[in-house]
């Protein structure tokens, strides 16, 4: 077993001349740096030759026999495939055994690639999960904490060449309230803006608070707060700007999963504030959070959570409907508006 931090996993892959192990699972809280870990594999594999990618999503419909399947069918496209398995919850007994018994019969032309939220020690300690990453590698990513977060910025800014004073750091983590997503788009926009070096902090501090632009950010605010006619204004001037689907969804998705694990938390007994400070929900979004944490159970977050992944399989084509009435569902659904797409997708239509 390979057990890997996020920083080391560029070095690891150079150790194999940029060919992944035959399993690597990558698992985090912080969907972001689970992306990007998950990208450079992708990278790799795609370098060495794995030219076809197959996508499984662990839900209600997924079969590991079809998994198997796949892995020892001959591709009419390329002779080397990665297959990569997306858990959106905790990894059942039964199909982590099932997905161990794949893993071992895997032929030499075949990559395994699965994502998951963060491991519970049962989990990582489990035989069947053992026998995994005897395979490979396990990417074990923490939460970027708010403590850590002004530092984190700092860095990314640094990979471009620029570097702002602590002051101004401080200013942006406190700008995106710990969400990662946020702050990246924050460095990226800097980027944009200023030339490499040491950065303006008059100026820096102009970019952070001009927020007169459409941003994915605005509707989740104004859907957690229970503002429908605000959060579907927000949608509907994403889609005129031309923004992305998957970008707005990410948004959308991880305020939701943020809402799901503090209400887990809550049902365990934990109070509400506890339960969010362990959602990481900091500053002044504890207390619209906690207002809709009164008016969305865990049961309609599921729901939500199931609408986030059909509107993702639409987005790629793999089901049929409209991308935007989708995201117009889940935006609804999360301000706590009936909607006919939440309650068709709940009678399993």
């Amino acid at each position: 077993m390979t057990a890997l931090r996020d920083a080391q996993l560029d070095a690891a892959l150079a150790k194999t001349g940029g060919v992944p192990p035959p399993v690597t699972w990558i698992a985090s809280d912080e969907p972001l740096l689970m992306l990007e870990a998950a990208d450079r594999v992708r990278a790799a594999a795609r370098a060495a030759g794995f030219d076809e990618r197959q996508v499984f999503h662990v839900d209600r419909s997924f079969r590991v026999d079809a998994l198997a399947a796949q892995a020892g069918a001959l591709s009419l496209f390329s002779s080397r495939r990665l297959l990569e398995v997306r858990f959106a919850g905790k990894p059942g007994k039964e199909i982590g055994e099932a997905l161990a018994e794949a893993a071992e019969a895997l032929p030499e032309d075949v990559r395994l690639l699965a994502t998951s939220p963060r491991l519970d020690k049962a989990t990582a300690d489990s035989a069947w999960f053992g026998r995994l990453v005897r395979l490979g590698w396990y990417v074990a990513i923490p939460v970027v904490d708010r403590e850590r977060l002004a530092g984190w910025i700092g860095e990314r800014l640094a990979r471009d060449g620029r570097r702002a004073d602590a002051a101004t750091l401080r200013l942006i983590a406190e700008r995106v309230e710990g969400n990662l997503l946020a702050a990246r788009q924050e460095v990226d926009k800097l980027a944009l803006l200023f030339p490499r070096g040491a950065l303006d902090a008059d100026a820096v501090r102009a970019a952070v608070l001009d927020v007169a632009r459409w941003d994915a950010f605005d509707l989740v605010d104004a859907a957690v707060a229970g503002d429908p006619p605000r959060a579907l204004r927000c949608l509907a001037g994403l889609r005129a700007e031309g923004t992305a689907v998957p970008v707005v969804l990410w948004a959308l998705a991880e305020a939701v999963r943020t809402l799901a694990r503090a209400a887990g938390a809550r049902d365990a007994g934990r109070p509400v504030g506890q339960a969010l400070r362990e959602a990481r929900v900091w500053g002044e979004r504890e207390r619209t959070y906690a207002a809709a944490l009164r008016r969305l159970d865990a049961r309609t977050l599921r729901r939500l959570l199931r609408a986030c992944a059909r509107t993702d399989r639409i987005a790629k084509g793999v089901a049929d409907g409209d991308e935007w009435l989708s995201l117009e569902a889940v935006v609804l659904g999360l301000a706590g508006t009936p909607s006919l797409a939440l309650e068709a997708e709940a009678a399993g239509g």
